[in-house]
């Protein structure tokens, strides 16, 4: 039982120690660049793009205005004097 025990931390501990060691990135080349790092360069400087302009048919459909209300902020002619007296009540 011990030596079983034994040899499955010993594969537990070789997993965990090689484990990260194979998800390293590549190595670079000589010249210093990985290999995902090409540049690529696109030139569509002689390529003319031809076609027409779609627009949908019929007659376009206007928003309606929205109907125009008060204002819903009422200005109270009696706040200083209440201002007074909250702080005659200090």
């Amino acid at each position: 039982m011990q030596k079983i025990l034994g040899v499955f931390v010993a594969a537990l501990v070789f997993a965990a120690v090689t484990g990260p060691a194979l998800a390293q990135p590549a190595k670079t080349t000589d010249k210093g660049n990985d290999k995902g790092s090409k540049v690529k360069v696109y030139d569509f400087s002689g390529d003319t793009i031809e076609g027409d302009l779609i627009r949908p048919e019929g007659s376009t459909v206007d928003a309606r205005d929205f109907a125009k209300h008060s204002s819903l902020i009422r200005i109270r002619t009696n706040f200083i004097p209440e201002i007074i007296k909250s702080a005659e009540d200090l």
